[in-house]
């Protein structure tokens, strides 16, 4: 049969997407006789020209009435390969197992071990952007080449004392310093500074643009303020220590119930006693939290050779995990997960903020509908009219910033409510007197349990074994 008379039996359909093609049969009779070569040719008739399915025609044409009733693939195209995304090539190492003092296996730090501060010259190569890749060209089943597309430029997120260059692929250190990475991981060089010795009437309080490292102790009644880091060689006592970055005290907090340790990021010690800390991120111990308050935006880790948790209240966003908690004399101590303090405070300043903004396009709303009947009647003047374009456009503004903070409470509630993954491991004892709370359900340990983990199924608090 030629292209004609095949017309009238065949039918070739092409997918959306150019990469399959398809023959279907218009209708069947017993004069209907074709062999592969014709079936080819008429194939390529209508167009389609590449990746043409040759043992699929064969089968066609050498029993026909098998694929009269459905569509058969007979040729595929080549699919486009997406593009590589760009990313930031550090050139020093930022991660954060590489910034803490040596563990040993009895779960000891060697504080001869510290963490290498990753210093730079002013004028000195930071980070470097790789550039996102176009992926491979596909092919058509009519032959026309389908355009790679590219994958996802990286873009440096620029903090302090930090330049970048004009094709915006790398920057560099603009002063002599530190190159560290404060909240939502911005590029900073801050200047260290350094106190050695204890933190005591000689030095006085400390407000530093930078990382402050002390080889010393810092003593009750002082305060410690960095917009980088803080290292303390020694230990801790009653004071105030703030950090946007990580706070490490290798030699321990003691504080009396005096002063706070807050930090951004991380908080690290050998041990808590007595002692108000704070981290964005994670608390990582060594050795004990005793009597204290520990709040933390993910993690209370506390799984050294010791790993003893007792007293107090200790609240994670994700996850506490401690070898002991609590004690044989049931000494109150309180553990929370799926608790994000500044979450919620977040919740609670976007929910005023709705409340203004709503108050103000109420008042924008009510002014309209009087300018707009003064413009109805044709009685409105110049100052009135601008005065109505003035308002439209503020209630527009507003509008679309309640919008906008509507979307971000939302997420919030959403992530407040999410204790699917939250948990509390233990992985020796938890004694009698121990009170655990995941998200808002609660659950009070009467009797000591070795070996287990607190999770939240189905409303209520479960223990399973570890």
């Amino acid at each position: 049969m030629d292209n004609q008379e095949l017309d009238s039996y065949l039918k070739i359909q092409v997918s959306v997407d150019q990469l399959s093609a398809y023959l279907l049969f218009k209708r069947i009779t017993d004069e209907f006789t074709c062999n592969v070569d014709h079936l080819e040719r008429f194939v390529r008739s209508k167009g389609v020209i590449h990746g043409i399915q040759l043992e699929a025609l064969k089968l066609i044409s050498s029993n026909p009435l098998a694929y009269c009733k459905e569509q058969t693939l007979i040729a595929k195209g080549n699919s486009v390969e997406p593009g590589e995304d760009g990313y930031i090539k550090m050139i020093y190492n930022m991660a954060d197992k590489d910034q803490k003092p040596a563990e040993l296996q009895d779960g000891k730090v060697d504080f001869k071990e510290v963490k290498q501060i990753n210093n730079v010259k002013r004028g000195q190569l930071i980070a470097q952007r790789v550039d996102a890749q176009f992926g491979k060209p596909g092919k058509s089943v009519t032959g026309q080449e389908l355009e790679p597309k590219q994958g996802k430029q990286a873009r440096f997120k620029v903090g302090k004392n930090v330049v970048i260059n004009a094709e915006q692929t790398a920057i560099y250190a603009a002063i002599d310093g530190m190159v560290t990475m404060t909240d939502k991981d911005k590029f900073n060089v801050f200047p260290v500074f350094e106190v050695n010795g204890d933190v005591d009437y000689g030095v006085g309080n400390i407000d530093f643009v930078g990382t402050v490292v002390i080889r010393g102790n810092v003593l009750s009644g002082f305060r410690v303020r960095a917009s980088g880091d803080i290292r303390v060689i020694g230990g801790v006592e009653g004071a105030e220590l703030e950090a946007d970055g990580s706070i490490e005290v290798t030699g321990g907090i003691l504080a009396g119930n005096k002063g706070a340790i807050k930090a951004a990021k991380n908080v690290k010690s050998s041990f808590i006693q007595d002692a108000n800390v704070y981290a964005g991120e994670d608390v990582l111990v060594s050795q004990s939290i005793m009597h204290s308050n520990v709040k933390a935006g993910r993690n209370v880790i506390c799984s050294g050779a010791k790993g003893l948790i007792v007293g107090g209240i200790i609240q994670a966003g994700e996850h506490v995990i401690a070898r002991t908690i609590g004690n044989s004399m049931s000494t109150s101590t309180t553990i929370e997960v799926g608790v994000r303090p500044d979450a919620r405070a977040m919740l609670q300043e976007n929910r005023q903020k709705q409340r203004v903004l709503k108050e103000s396009i109420d008042k924008a709303d009510k002014a309209l509908v009087i300018l707009d009947q003064l413009a109805a009647s044709g009685q409105i003047t110049q100052d009135k009219l601008e005065l109505r374009t003035k308002f439209a456009h503020t209630k527009r503004q507003n509008k679309a910033e309640l919008d906008d903070i509507k979307a971000k409470t939302l997420e919030l509630e959403k992530s407040l409510e999410n204790t699917e993954r939250s948990k509390i491991e233990v992985s020796n004892t938890v004694y009698g007197g121990t009170k655990i709370v995941i998200g808002r359900y609660t659950k009070f340990v009467k009797d000591a349990s070795g070996r287990v983990v607190f999770l939240l199924v189905d409303s209520e608090i479960v223990l399973s074994p570890l």
